[in-house]
């Protein structure tokens, strides 16, 4: 069976707190975009994992094995050979290790007629990641704590052109946390999201940003000539390194290619 697991960016992203298990909780809208890696499993003699256009390794950290061996240990599943073409980019804030475990677990669930429900399914997500849950219904999504206290929310950019750039940098979730500082938010995301998209702009923010900005420019860059080639709203995904632009058309935007890996609407 074969799935297309796709990224999401976020929209808005304030870390509120810092909480006694290490972790951070956070306030962000999720919303899902084109961009799609496949994972396939197939009946096998052993429990196996092939990754193409990739440098990851398939070890036993790789989330989608973890989630095989989630499911394995609630459920008498058969060993399944793992098939996973990457093509969403890896340390983007795109969540592309988070869906393709997620595709995983609604594969496995599909294929051995599990009949998980959505609410058992993300209750499992959870343990192996907090985007995980998201990618099980997926759809615009406010999220709340780690990320996996999710409302569903009114939004629709279907109209909109979204674009993203990956620039050649790779950023750590451990990284980019090491230099936020959490503070509680002054604004609720869920009715920022609903004025006139042209003031998002001014309104809402992706704290990661500053830091991470400051310690490498080329982001902030990429951020600002999307502004300049006009965009509606511009914003870096997650904790980076992707930047993506919603745009009425996506005439002009070639140049964006000279800053990293261009994704434009024709190709998300």
């Amino acid at each position: 069976m074969l799935k297309f697991a796709n990224a999401k960016i976020n929209i808005g992203l304030h870390i509120t707190e810092k909480r006694s298990d290490g972790y951070h909780n956070l306030e962000t809208v999720f919303y899902p975009v084109k961009i799609y890696d496949a994972v396939e499993i197939i009946p096998s003699q052993e429990i196996a994992l092939q990754i193409w256009n990739s440098d990851l390794i398939a070890d036993d950290n790789n989330l989608c094995l973890r989630a095989y061996r989630l499911l394995s240990s609630i459920y008498d599943l058969p060993p399944v050979n793992i098939h996973l073409l990457k093509n969403i980019p890896i340390g983007a804030g795109l969540g592309g290790g988070s869906s393709d475990a997620t595709a995983v677990l609604l594969l496995l669930n599909e294929q051995f007629s599990l009949d998980i429900s959505t609410g058992e399914l993300k209750q499992l997500a959870a343990k192996l990641g907090a985007d995980c849950p998201f990618f099980v219904e997926n759809k615009a999504m406010y999220a709340e704590g780690i990320g996996t206290e999710l409302e569903e929310i009114a939004l629709d950019l279907s109209s909109y052109q979204i674009v993203l750039v990956k620039p050649d940098i790779h950023i750590s979730t451990a990284e980019a946390y090491s230099q936020v500082l959490p503070k509680p938010s002054e604004l609720d995301l869920r009715q920022a999201i609903n004025l006139p998209m042209q003031e998002w702009k001014y309104t809402i923010k992706n704290d990661f940003e500053f830091s991470l900005f400051e310690k490498y420019p080329l982001i902030g860059d990429i951020k600002n000539k999307m502004y300049e080639l006009g965009a509606i709203y511009a914003s870096m995904s997650g904790s980076g390194s992707s930047v993506y632009g919603i745009f009425e058309t996506t005439d002009g935007l070639e140049d964006l290619k000279h800053y990293g890996q261009l994704f434009l609407p024709t190709n998300l």
